[in-house]
């Protein structure tokens, strides 16, 4: 979790949500990835994503059998389904995400269809550092906006 920590850090000081991921086998690093959909203009741009597919051409297979996945927030229903047909043996979550997490789903039946191989979870690894991380980013993007909407009220004044 300390290397994606790293790469979602990475993210945010590109202006990315802070989200980073890797694959990872018997120890060896395949892949990693950090969120760059803005910067890639691409919303298939996701830390998991691209850690899956950095993966795959390392080692010439997209089938990451016996392989896990570490990211620092819960995959969305995209990343999930990618890492299920990943073969992906073990998904290790730092945070939680309530509001496009896909986990509840899939413990919840609705995803009924996955996994085809077993999945075995793990959560909340380094949970604290992982929301802090966003829970920062994202409160500096409200003053960033928030001080571009006072310089832009002063500029749409009528001169007095």
């Amino acid at each position: 979790m300390e290397r994606a920590l790293v790469l979602a850090a990475r993210a945010g000081a590109e202006g990315e949500v802070p989200i980073g991921a890797l694959v990872v086998r018997n120890g060896e690093l395949l892949g990693e990835g950090y969120n760059r959909s803005e910067a890639l203009l691409d919303p298939c741009a996701h830390a998991e994503i691209l850690a899956l597919r950095r993966a795959a051409a390392r080692t010439g297979n997209w089938r990451l059998t016996d392989a896990a996945l570490v990211t620092t927030l819960e995959p969305c229903v995209m990343c999930f389904g990618a890492l299920i047909e990943a073969r992906i043996a073990l998904l290790v979550v730092g945070a939680g995400d309530s509001r496009r997490g896909a986990i509840e789903l899939w413990k919840a039946g609705h995803l009924s269809r996955y996994p085809v191989r077993p999945l075995h979870l793990i959560e909340g690894i380094a949970e604290g550092r992982c929301q802090s991380l966003l829970k920062e980013w994202f409160a500096a993007r409200r003053a960033i906006g928030a001080r571009a909407e006072g310089n832009d009220a002063k500029e749409r004044r009528p001169a007095e």
